[in-house]
């Protein structure tokens, strides 16, 4: 072991001198000026406004008819891919699922190192939606890897060899990060994920040389009886009741963060609050700060600056945790650094990024559970019949839980003055269940089934699958100038560059790019899988290249996932091997239904607390997770019991709930599951009107 490790480590090496490892490190100051770098991208937005725009124009709209693969990298895995590279120094480094690192000669893609953390597969139950990763960041000679299990890792960035790493979280319970870090002062900010099965959000600070905790920002008060950490969490006391949100929290930091530059602030945004249900986490009301804010802190202490909060009280899972992005606009006259996000409750908001006024609020698809956002108080105008916690009535609300704009980045151009957001319309049937109890270590929502009837009697116009968009929206304006096609059922990244174009990937396994002024399709790449991280583009000897990171369920489960990076130039010359024809889906083929009336309801119970995130096709799994109504060990008890609590199948993800519930309820699920496919299968049969 000891010599082949040597051998990688020899290679590693020389492979780097060969790119030019004596280039300068990546400062703060280079970093701060990363405009002054177009042909590298040194973060995850390319620069400290997170515009992911570059300034390269080889390639334009006049003969992106040219672009073509010059190189390709596979990946080992059929999960979810949702990076955007970073290109530094003639080096491409990307992070994939489960957390891994590969290091790439950027201009001709022959592998220099990666790394593993040994995320075990048993951390795939702590999350709710897969074991993604979403990018790194650098300082220094350092990379810097959120890990899936809560870790911090340093990676030398020249060897892939791990300087330091810190725990972030408490493993004791369910935390994950999916999101990338940011770098600025000298110091790393992360985030954490697990608001569905009830963890304390915060936002942290880390020295970047040696690892050691700086600041901690908690998004939700604790323990009540205790002293807060901070006057701000003191102040958001007033806005709780009961005694859930001390015991499971929620309002975590999952996706974005922002440092900027100018006024010294670190921003990001919080998540829903554990339950999803407000009037079962909070049952005599209240705004419950900090969930589903955008939030100032001083970037050197973490002390509160100021808060938005775009939706009070919110009980539909619109976290505003979607990516932020800083300009220089004019709103009434006045030049104001602006703070955007387009949020999943699906309005485009416009914040002064020094104190936090409100300058715009519009929907940017259609929305039901609010009319609009009063500009002088600054809150929604809810629609009394959409907060279903409050009626007791189930309710079919737009956007969806899915939201409208998720984790996947947005991008403005300056020479448009448009930001490109790629956006889902989406609707959600949402009822409360009268039963719920707080549960630790699994999704704790508070929601019950709403009857078929709900979606039923939804307008016509309205969705009854998600749909995917690419939206060229005026921030100044405050209005759509146009929109793509459809792109499939899930969002994709956008890139916009000095070129006048847009590239944009899509669920249907595409990588296309639009005329940035009028979104005319002017070249599509056939991927082979789903796209729908973001691309980046870079230059190297006078070549300007598009790298995009592909690998998304276009199907099911059971196609192939095809996880690859991409990366294009004109007039490139490589290919990828053929695809081959997809297998047949699978057929449904379930037992005949059995059980009793008390096995189904237990079951049915079941998989609504312990199944539903991840294998419920309603919520949209995406071909990430099996849909397990077409499992064929619902003919076996004993198989689906290996698999369901004796753990065969953990090293995949699929840990054992032992812990959680035991054969009685396995059984029931498989009950209940049965009864669904016949159903399903029963419904597929019928003649079509």
């Amino acid at each position: 072991m000891t010599t082949i490790t040597s051998k990688i480590v020899l290679t590693v090496t020389v492979l780097a001198l060969s790119l030019g490892a004596e280039a300068a490190e990546v400062t703060g100051k280079i970093l701060i000026g990363a405009d002054n770098e177009p042909g590298q991208w040194l973060s995850v937005g390319r620069t400290y406004d997170e515009q992911r725009f570059s300034p390269l124009n080889q390639i334009t709209a006049g003969n992106v008819g040219q672009l073509a693969l010059t190189w390709f990298a596979d990946f080992d895995t059929n999960r979810g891919q949702e990076a955007s590279p970073l290109v530094i120094n003639g080096r491409l480094y990307v992070t994939t699922a489960w957390s891994k690192v590969f290091a790439y000669d950027a201009k001709t893609g022959k592998p220099l190192w990666n790394y593993d953390p040994q995320v075990s597969g048993g951390t795939g139950i702590k999350g709710c939606c897969d074991v993604v990763n979403r990018g790194l960041a650098a300082f220094g000679n350092k990379l810097y890897l959120g890990a899936y299990d809560g870790r911090l890792i340093a990676l030398n960035a020249l060897t892939g060899k791990v300087e330091w790493q810190v725990d972030t979280v408490d493993q004791a319970r369910s935390y994950t990060i999916t999101g990338a870090p940011r770098v600025a002062n000298g110091k790393v900010f992360i985030g954490n994920g697990g608001a569905e099965i009830g963890v304390r959000g915060y936002i942290s600070a880390y020295d970047a040389n040696d690892g050691k905790l700086l600041w901690r920002f908690f998004t939700v008060p604790g323990d009540p009886s205790r002293p807060q950490e901070n006057t701000a969490l003191e102040k958001a006391l007033s806005t709780w009741t009961g005694d859930l949100f001390w015991q499971l929290g929620g309002g975590t930091v999952w996706d974005g963060i922002l440092y900027d530059p100018v006024t010294n602030l670190v921003y990001f945004g919080t998540g829903n609050g554990t339950p999803w249900v407000a009037e079962a986490r909070s049952p005599q009301g209240g705004d419950n700060l900090f969930l589903n804010s955008i939030i100032a802190v001083k970037a050197d202490t973490g002390e509160y600056v100021w808060h938005y909060q775009v939706t009070p009280s919110e009980s539909w899972d619109f976290d505003a945790t979607s990516p932020l992005m800083m300009a220089e606009l004019v709103f009434n006259g006045d030049k104001h650094r602006t703070l955007m996000q387009a949020d999943k409750n699906g309005f485009f908001y416009a914040l002064d990024a020094a104190t936090g006024q409100l300058l715009a609020a519009d929907a940017f698809t259609t929305v039901t559970w609010a009319t609009h956002v009063d500009m002088q108080t600054g809150r929604p105008v809810e629609v009394p019949a959409a907060h279903f916690g409050k009626t007791g009535q189930p309710v079919a609300v737009q956007p969806g839980a899915q939201g409208a704009h998720s984790w996947h980045p947005m991008s403005y151009s300056p020479n448009t003055g448009f930001v490109y957001v790629p956006f889902v319309e989406t609707v959600s049937a949402f009822a409360p269940d009268p039963n719920y109890k707080a549960r630790q270590g699994t999704a704790n929502t508070a929601m019950g089934r709403a009857g078929p009837e709900v979606m039923k009697n939804l307008p016509e116009d309205a969705p009854r699958t998600s749909r995917a968009w690419l939206l060229a929206w005026d921030p100044v304006a405050r209005k759509e100038v146009w929109r793509s096609d459809m792109r499939g059922t899930i969002a994709s990244g956008a890139l916009s560059t000095a070129g006048g174009l847009v590239f944009q990937g899509s669920q249907k396994g595409e990588l296309n790019a639009f005329r940035d002024s009028d979104g005319k399709q002017l070249w599509s790449f056939a991927a082979q899988t789903g796209v729908v991280a973001a691309p980046v583009s870079y230059a190297i000897d006078g070549e300007q290249y598009i790298a995009q990171l592909a690998g998304y369920g276009t199907r099911d489960y059971y196609t192939p996932n095809h996880s690859r990076l991409l990366v294009f130039k004109l007039n490139g010359k490589a290919q990828l091997p053929p695809a081959g024809e997809l297998p047949p889906p699978r057929p449904l083929n379930p037992p005949a239904d059995f059980g009793t009336a008390d096995q189904l309801m237990l079951g049915a119970e079941t998989w609504n607390v312990y199944c539903v995130m991840c294998h419920e096709t309603a919520y949209g799994n995406r071909g990430l997770f099996p849909d397990l109504r077409y499992s064929p060990l619902l003919h076996s008890a004993e198989g689906f019991r290996a698999v369901v609590l004796d753990g065969a199948l953990e090293a995949r993800g699929m840990v054992s709930f032992k812990q959680r519930f035991g054969a009685l309820e396995a059984e029931a699920v498989r009950v209940y599951l049965t009864q669904r496919a016949n159903q399903a299968k029963l419904a597929a049969a019928a003649p079509r009107p």
